[in-house]
């Protein structure tokens, strides 16, 4: 673990409204605590609304891109970190974060998902259910489910004390 906590919050680049609420709440959560954000970086969805609500409450914020250059990095996003590496940055995504936080998101968020516990990272799922081929990693204590911002704040906290 990094001295200074980096949570990776994952996410779908489309959202419902409801998504991108929860998503900034627990932005500025994290920042709140002290804890680096890190996400895809991109000005779309979970990324762009957990980075704003991180940022509006003094937090660092940073984006790992799939892009070659800054056409889609989020404002909020206080280091961009370019890639051009398309999807394959899932993989730097979750490696450089301590605990990872999935929001509601597609096929790139479950990759995330995948690559985190086969790393053997913690995974909290934010009103996320991904289904039964994923239960062993609950029985594992890899696979936590939570249903608020505040919720994941709690299991992080207990989480990071394993370090």
């Amino acid at each position: 673990m990094t001295e200074q906590l980096i949570i990776g919050v994952m996410g779908g680049g489309t959202a419902t409204a409801g998504d991108i609420e929860t998503a900034f709440r627990l932005g500025s959560l994290i920042a709140e605590q002290g804890w680096v954000l890190l996400n895809g970086g991109r000005n779309s969805g979970i990324m762009e609304a957990s980075a704003r609500g991180a940022r509006g409450h003094g937090g660092l914020t940073v984006g790992i891109l799939p892009d070659d250059n800054c056409s889609r990095v989020s404002e909020f996003i206080t280091i961009p970190i370019l890639t051009g590496m398309g999807n394959a940055r899932n993989c730097i995504n979750v490696l450089s974060s301590d605990i990872v936080v999935a929001c509601p998101g597609g096929a790139g968020t479950l990759s995330e998902i995948a690559l985190a516990l086969k790393s053997n990272k913690e995974v909290i799922l934010l009103n996320f259910d991904i289904g039964k081929p994923f239960d062993q990693y609950v029985n594992e204590g890899l696979l936590y489910y939570a249903e608020t911002p505040e919720e994941v704040i709690e299991k992080i906290k207990k989480i990071s004390k394993n370090y």
